[in-house]
């Protein structure tokens, strides 16, 4: 079981991913529907592994991810745009296109913590 965070402005969408991750045997920290929240549980909390949407009521989650790699926790980007306007030290990190299967959300957890951080 992993402690994972969610980060996602949209209510349906969290509590969509939220009962994933639940199913799949996972505790779910948050969810964070924005930044400021998310920053303090990426630097607080007890964590595994995060989910973060990249454009979070129109902030990017990038300073989340900055911490979470300041930490060594594993994350995946979620979006529904790609990798284009990532920045350059995000760009080939691990990306979960929505909408997603709970397949694909298992995949991409995997190589989320396979990717070195």
């Amino acid at each position: 079981m992993k402690r994972i965070l969610v980060v996602e402005d949209e209510v349906l969408l969290a509590m969509h991913l939220e009962d994933l991750l639940i199913a799949m045997g996972h505790e779910v920290v948050g969810p964070a529907t924005r930044i400021p929240e998310a920053l303090e549980f990426a630097r607080q909390a007890d964590l595994d592994f995060a989910v973060l949407d990249v454009n979070v009521a129109g902030s990017q989650s990038f300073p989340v991810a900055d911490v979470l790699l300041i930490r060594s926790i594993p994350f995946v980007f979620a979006t529904g745009y790609g990798a284009e306007g990532f920045l350059d030290t995000y760009r080939d990190h691990p990306t979960l296109r929505k909408p997603y299967e709970p397949r694909e959300l298992q995949r991409a957890i995997e190589r989320a913590l396979a990717y070195p951080v």
